[in-house]
């Protein structure tokens, strides 16, 4: 059940925007200063689209038997040129220096259910064109190429230890 934030709780959540803390602790609640993921399990790839992108494959094959040297390139392109960790953070569940401050809050990959649920081919369609009502932005061909953002990919699936094999 949702509980009223009161005005020291309101001070704090500010504080938490201007400092850019995770979470901090009000008495012996903790209040979240991240913004929560809306509707995680809702595809984000438009139903006209949706067909053809889970229909694509990733040039390494399914990304749940991606080999570890892709995995690692990825997570090189995740934290470095494709900016990946601004929003996702180095954790991947949307707590990056950026992500901290958008709302909705970005895409938790650590979530499992969601990692599930979404084929390799919809969530590069989303890593190409963007997430409408949301902070993702289109990335490729604009910061990286196709291939790169498959890698990516298999870096962010790796956040759901459940997800290879």
């Amino acid at each position: 059940m949702p509980r009223v934030l009161s005005s020291s709780d309101v001070s704090l959540w500010m504080l938490c925007l201007v400092v850019g803390l995770g979470t901090v602790g009000v008495g012996s609640l903790p209040v979240s200063c991240l913004a929560e993921e809306v509707q995680p399990l809702r595809p984000r790839v438009p139903l006209n689209e949706r067909r053809w992108a889970r229909q694509l494959v990733s040039p390494f094959g399914s990304t749940n038997t991606t080999p570890l040297a892709i995995i690692a390139e990825g997570k090189v392109l995740y934290e470095g040129k494709g900016a990946c960790v601004s929003c996702h953070g180095r954790t991947g569940m949307g707590d990056g220096s950026i992500g901290r401050h958008l709302n909705p809050g970005p895409r938790d990959f650590t979530n499992c259910t969601f990692q599930k649920r979404r084929r390799d081919g919809e969530l590069f369609w989303v890593i190409k064109n963007g997430s409408p009502g949301t902070g993702m932005v289109p990335m490729v061909p604009a910061m990286i190429t196709e291939e790169e953002a498959w890698k990516i990919l298999a870096y962010e699936r790796s956040f759901c230890k459940d997800w290879q094999r």
